[in-house]
């Protein structure tokens, strides 16, 4: 399997987790009967757990080796999804998304990882734009996916066809040659060692925080849209599955177009024009968002371009700032973007006077950070790329 489609499965093992199944929250809340911040505590603790897993991940493969890590993840995700399937309670399906996100964890980190170990400097980032175009993709088709299987059959389909999908990915890595020829040494306290040294990285430590704030109104949106466009505008799942598209396509159009345009532009023109846009979107999710569907969906294409477009640039330059400890490097910075999905997932399932305004608010708090992060460190005179 070629390396490009193997890093992209294992890289969009995150977003089909939830994507997928986004559709059947308001499902199971007629199910179960219960409220939407205990349906959504399936999803923020999804990625509580994939964040906390993401730190053991990195620096385990740079001990053992990528591929015995990958493999066992994989495994473990494919349990997680077993699990799930077949829940009968929020509280047995939360229990099992703990353990589907131990196993996604592993993938995401050494998807990041494993681009460092196999390609370089602009090779890199086009690899990383390659990869984000085919990571939105998925999400674009992933809630018409799992509305098409609630229209036929029940929502556990929906697990059964994520662990799936990971059989072609554990394939993958089962052909996969161990890219590693140097390995790390010592036990939990080396580990930690190894954390204390990324984090004392000042130029790596700010810049992986500052650019994980952009997720907020990514994440933010996942986890309200069921709630925006299926109870308050009153979609049905499918329809709701081709606005949520929407939105995807903006992801892969801005991957896509960083992949054209890495190399003949500045990547600091591309994160400074990035930010700029998503601001001007989170003003137009206040002043306009919630009137009709495409009021939300049209400012929200644009803050996923935004992170689209941003988002393999950032990895790239993030990466940069560390010559060694990569693994540990790579997990710290999923970790962060995840654990601010978490946090706006969360966030969001709260009771807002408006929900679009609340995610118009998070797109301008989601550029702002990184925007005065950047006027820091380029004021200070630091390397950024």
């Amino acid at each position: 399997m070629p390396n490009l489609i193997l890093l992209s499965l294992l890289a969009a093992f995150p977003p089909l987790s939830t994507d997928m199944y986004l559709p059947a929250i308001p499902t199971l809340q007629n199910e179960w009967g219960v409220p939407l911040a205990e349906i959504n505590l399936s999803l923020v603790v999804f990625f509580i757990a994939f964040s906390a897993c993401l730190l053991i991940h990195g620096p385990l493969s740079d001990r053992i080796g990528r591929r015995p890590v990958l493999i066992g993840g994989i495994l473990l995700f494919i349990a997680g999804c077993a699990m799930c399937a077949v829940s009968t309670s929020i509280w047995i399906l939360v229990a099992a998304r703990v353990v589907q996100a131990a196993g996604a964890a592993s993938a995401s980190a050494l998807a990041l990882a494993l681009s460092k170990d196999l390609y370089e400097g602009t090779e890199r980032q086009k690899i990383l734009a390659y990869i984000g175009v085919i990571m939105a993709f998925c999400p674009m088709i992933a809630p018409s996916v799992g509305g098409l299987l609630l229209e036929f059959g029940s929502w556990r389909w929906i697990f059964v066809s994520q662990g799936a999908m990971a059989l072609v990915a554990l394939y993958g890595t089962l052909r996969l040659k161990e890219p590693l020829t140097e390995f790390t040494k010592g036990g939990a306290l080396a580990v930690a060692g190894r954390y204390v040294a990324v984090l004392k990285n000042g130029r790596f430590a700010a810049m992986a925080l500052a650019f994980a704030m952009m997720g907020l109104p990514h994440f933010g949106f996942i986890g309200g849209s069921p709630a925006i466009y299926i109870t308050g505008f009153g979609l049905s799942e499918q329809v709701f599955g081709l606005y949520f598209a929407l939105n995807a396509f903006g992801l892969m159009l801005g991957s896509f177009a960083c992949t054209r345009l890495a190399g003949s532009i500045s990547p600091m023109r591309i994160l400074v024009g990035s930010l700029m846009l998503m601001l001007i979107a989170g003003g137009l999710l206040l002043l306009l968002g919630g009137t009709s569907p495409m009021t939300v969906a049209l400012p929200m294409c644009c803050v996923t371009f935004a992170v689209g477009f941003s988002r393999p640039i950032s990895n790239s330059m993030v990466l940069d700032q560390v010559d060694s400890d990569v693994g540990a490097a790579s997990s710290v910075m999923t970790f962060e973007i995840f654990l601010v999905g978490g946090i706006a997932m969360e966030l969001i399932s709260l009771e807002w006077p408006s929900k679009v305004a609340a995610l118009g608010q998070f797109a301008l708090i989601g550029a702002a950070v990184p925007l005065v992060a950047l006027a820091i460190m380029r004021q200070a005179g630091k390397r950024l790329a």
